[in-house]
């Protein structure tokens, strides 16, 4: 009998290598894909003005219908739009350190993150480490990882990703409660960018969709967290697969 099959999609300015441990914690029952998104990882920069619709075009060949699709962060967006515009990819759908139909000062915060890196994009990369992973116990070789794959990144491909990231929740907030799949909505505790308001916002702006929170968790929740972030999940599609 085949597994199933999770998809996983990366963050902005990361690559498919931060799946890395909690695709080995799930491999043993599913068939776990995890493509880097256009402009990211080993694909060519992308173009500017590109859009939400365009990321999400450029890994619909690596999606087999009917998998578990999960999306971290600008990843989780593009999972919505792929929910959104192409359900018949989708079994359920589990958002990650999602954000979501930011307020006002939620929108001015990352737009003022976008000008940092616009004017200095290494300090950029160092205030987001610091972020994400400030106070963690995550092994020094795994930050030097993300580091090394937020640094490899073209500066006008990850600010062209950044924009999308920092304005595409607005444009899919009208359209959220159109998606039918069963969701789940997981955030750290103390991430601060993709915070837990947020994910209880996702999961009431969504029809059918629990919202999770992981105590004393940041922003990298998969990396930080593998075996919450994975329970979560799977506990999650096993409930789905039985109803």
């Amino acid at each position: 009998m085949s597994k199933p099959t999770v998809v996983l999609l990366h963050g902005v300015g990361l690559d498919h290598s931060m799946w890395e441990p909690a695709a080995a914690l799930l491999a043993d029952r599913f068939t776990v894909i995890a493509p880097d998104l256009p402009g990211h990882g080993a694909r060519p920069p992308v173009r500017d003005g590109v859009t939400l619709a365009d990321l999400a075009d450029g890994v619909l060949g690596e999606i087999p219908a009917g998998s578990h699709l999960v999306g971290f962060s600008l990843g989780a967006l593009v999972a919505q739009h792929l929910a959104l515009q192409r359900p018949e990819l989708v079994a359920t759908l589990a958002s990650v350190s999602s954000v979501c139909a930011r307020t006002a000062e939620e929108r001015a915060s990352v737009l003022d993150r976008l000008r940092t890196a616009e004017a200095d994009f290494t300090a950029s990369a160092a205030a987001s480490l610091e972020r994400w992973y400030a106070g963690t116990d995550v092994d020094p070789d795994r930050v030097a990882r993300t580091e090394a794959a937020l640094l490899s990144n073209d500066v006008g491909s990850f600010l062209n990703c950044y924009r999308v990231f920092a304005t595409a929740d607005a444009e899919l907030a009208p359209d959220l409660a159109g998606i039918a799949v069963r969701a789940l909505a997981v955030t750290g505790e103390n991430d601060p960018g993709s915070t837990p308001e947020m994910t209880h916002r996702l999961a009431a702006a969504l029809p059918d969709c629990r919202a999770v929170v992981i105590p004393q968790a940041r922003h990298m929740l998969p990396v930080e967290r593998p075996e919450a972030f994975v329970d979560s999940l799977t506990t999650f599609i096993g409930e789905c697969a039985h109803v």
